[in-house]
């Protein structure tokens, strides 16, 4: 069996947001084609499927890392702030599209909460798993 481990990271994501956009059918929030995904960001994000994308990509992380909280998933997405003259910093990424994903994916049943952070559910692995299986194969299934 083919897990997340075994396949590429990026071709994983895209196929597990396949899967949440055609299975779940979580709704965008109405003020994310407005807004920018953290302060470094120039402009607000331009995939179509950028809130799938992005939940796909946090449950990927609660696979790996197990327990993670939002400000290393802030960490994680931030990116090279430009300050003009002075050199580049890095900056978090912004905390509402992070904090809002994490509650649809455990509304639908892909994480849950522990008293002390998330934890992935049966759901959310078989999801991940399938997408892995499914991108070994190299199939559109």
């Amino acid at each position: 069996m083919v897990t997340v481990y075994d396949v590429e990271p990026n071709k994983l994501i895209e196929k597990a947001a396949e899967k949440l956009e055609k299975e779940v059918k979580v709704e965008n929030p109405e003020w994310l084609k407005y807004v920018k995904s953290g302060s470094f960001a120039e402009r607000r994000p331009e995939q179509k499927n950028f809130w799938y994308l992005r939940m796909a990509s946090i449950l990927r992380k609660y696979y790996v890392n197990g327990k993670t909280g939002v400000n290393n998933l802030r960490d994680h997405y931030g990116g090279r702030k430009n300050r003009g003259r002075k050199p580049d910093r890095h900056a978090k990424a912004g905390g509402a599209i992070i904090r809002r994903s994490i509650q649809a994916l455990e509304k639908h049943g892909f994480l849950k909460k522990e008293k002390v952070g998330r934890l992935i559910t049966a759901k959310g692995q078989a999801l991940l798993d399938n997408a892995a299986n499914d991108v070994a194969k190299g199939g559109k299934n």
